[in-house]
């Protein structure tokens, strides 16, 4: 999977849709690969990281050995600096580990393959960075509110006790979710969706 003049991110279903019939060379399992990597860094701003973290992480799943710094901007055509920032925060996340080799003196990354502890590292990780944060505002702005009289403010309160009761559920939600164990959660989910 080389970078190309069309490893931009898919900006609408059209440009994934011309991407997908055109191809890159013919290799079924490349054009997949290169799909999979591409769409999953195009996702990432969704979850709130960036495509390149994205992608590298799409690059390091699919990976069936651990890639050095060299390889992952090899394949995806960024620089350096970008790489080694991006890895970093992939092993901040949990999400990436580096693997030693014997004998080698670069760095080699795997990401972690299952699919649970995956979504339970990025829902704790989103949950720290956004819903704390959040939660911790609107806590703040509740208690300097808590006790006025006038009609503004006791709207203002409640609109904000509503807000904050939500995100601490949402908080306390994540929180039960991924410390539970998958093959308790998911057959709960399944049929709380029926």
């Amino acid at each position: 999977m080389r970078a190309n003049s069309r490893s931009l991110e898919f900006e609408s279903f059209r440009s994934y849709r011309n991407f997908m019939s055109n191809g890159t060379d013919g290799d079924p399992l490349e054009n997949a690969r290169e799909t999979f990597v591409h769409s999953w860094g195009a996702l990432g701003s969704s979850w709130g990281i960036s495509r390149t973290m994205a992608m590298l992480h799409a690059l390091l799943l699919i990976s069936d050995e651990p890639l050095s710094t060299d390889e992952v901007m090899d394949e995806l055509g960024v620089s350096r600096g970008n790489a080694n920032t991006n890895l970093r925060e992939l092993v901040g996340w949990g999400l990436v580990r580096k693997v030693v080799r014997k004998g080698e003196r670069r760095e080699y990354f795997e990401a972690d393959k299952d699919v649970w502890t995956m979504f339970c590292t990025v829902a704790r990780e989103r949950k720290r960075r956004e819903l704390e944060p959040a939660l911790a505002v609107l806590e703040g702005c509740r208690d300097q509110t808590k006790g006025l009289r006038s009609a503004k403010a006791k709207a203002f309160h409640g609109q904000i006790s509503e807000l904050a009761e939500f995100v601490a559920t949402a908080n306390g939600i994540l929180d039960r979710l991924a410390a539970s164990d998958q093959s308790k959660v998911i057959p709960a989910v399944l049929k709380w969706l029926k």
